[in-house]
C-alpha cells in the first residue's frame, strides 16, 4: 500500500510539475531591460450599454480576425470586475506612429477592415455608452506578451499627476516596483500619457488569479523593512502616503481575463 502510494505520488508530480513550471516561466519578475516607455499603445476604456455586455464583449471578439487580418497585433483585453466605471479595457500595440501609419499597413488594414468597419461602428455605438482612448508608451511588446501569458486576473492603478509632479510619479512607481520585486510581487508594467485622455500614467500588474494578487509571498516585517529602503522609501508606511503627494486624482480597477 505505502509503494502504491509513492507510485501515485510520483504519477501526479510528473503531470503536474510542467504546469508550476509554465506559470513560473511566464510570470514577470523583475524590469525589462530599460524602464524608458519604448512601445507606443492605443489604450480604450469601454462602458457597456444596460444588458449589452455580452454583445459588447462578443462583437470585439469577432473584431479580433479582422485586426490580424489586417497585419495589425492583436490588443490584449480584459474585463472589469470592480473599481472604475467601464467594462473592458483593451491594449492596442501599435509600436510607433510612423510604422503604424506607414502606407503599407494603412494600405493592408484598409483592405482587412474595408466596409466592415462602418458596421462595426454602428454596432459599438449600440453595444458601448461611453468610451474613452489614450495612447501611451508602455514596455516592449515582446515584454508585455510575457506579462500577460498564463495570467486571469489583472489590476490597473492610473493617474492624474499634480502640475509639474509627471516625471516624479513616474519615478515612485519606479520605486513601487523595485519594492513590489523584493517582497516577492510581479513587476507592473507603467504606460506613459503620449495624448488622449486626462490621465498622466498608468501601472498595469498580471497575475495568476485574485488569490496571487491579493496573497503573494509570507515574509517579515523586516524584509519589508529592507526591500523599502533598497526602493528608496524609509519604510513601507511611507510608500502610498507619498504617493498621494504627486496624483491629483487616482483610480483601481480589478478584473480578469475574457474568455
Amino acid at each position: 500500500m505505502r509503494n502504491r502510494s509513492r507510485k501515485t505520488s510520483l504519477v501526479l508530480l510528473f503531470f503536474t510539475l510542467p504546469v508550476f513550471l509554465s506559470l513560473a516561466a511566464s510570470e514577470v519578475t523583475g524590469p525589462p531591460p530599460s524602464t524608458k516607455p519604448v512601445t507606443l499603445y492605443k489604450t480604450t476604456f469601454v462602458r457597456a450599454a444596460p444588458g449589452k455586455l455580452l454583445d459588447l464583449i462578443a462583437l470585439y471578439k469577432d473584431r479580433m480576425a479582422v485586426i490580424e487580418a489586417s497585419g495589425d497585433a492583436r490588443p490584449f483585453w480584459w474585463r472589469h470586475t470592480q473599481g472604475d466605471q467601464w467594462d473592458l479595457m483593451l491594449l492596442a500595440p501599435m509600436g510607433s506612429y510612423t510604422e503604424y501609419y506607414s502606407k503599407g499597413r494603412s494600405a493592408r488594414r484598409d483592405k482587412a477592415v474595408g466596409s466592415s468597419q462602418e458596421e462595426f461602428a454602428r454596432k459599438l455605438d449600440t453595444c458601448s455608452s461611453w468610451r474613452e482612448d489614450v495612447f501611451v508608451m508602455g514596455p516592449p511588446l515582446e515584454f508585455v506578451k510575457k506579462a500577460f501569458e498564463g495570467t486571469a486576473y489583472y489590476h490597473i492603478e492610473i493617474f492624474v499627476s499634480l502640475p509639474g509632479k509627471q516625471e516624479e510619479l513616474f519615478k515612485e512607481r519606479e520605486m513601487e516596483n523595485i519594492y513590489a520585486v523584493e517582497t516577492g510581487r510581479p513587476y507592473n508594467m507603467i504606460f506613459v500619457r503620449d495624448q488622449g485622455a486626462v490621465w498622466d500614467l498608468f501601472t498595469l500588474g498580471c497575475y495568476r488569479d485574485i488569490k496571487h494578487w491579493a496573497v503573494g509571498d509570507e515574509i517579515t516585517k523586516e524584509q519589508r523593512a529592507a526591500a523599502a529602503r533598497k526602493a528608496g522609501f524609509n519604510s513601507p508606511d511611507e510608500i502610498g502616503p507619498y504617493m498621494r503627494t504627486l496624483i491629483d486624482m487616482h483610480r483601481d480597477t480589478m478584473g480578469v481575463a475574457i474568455k
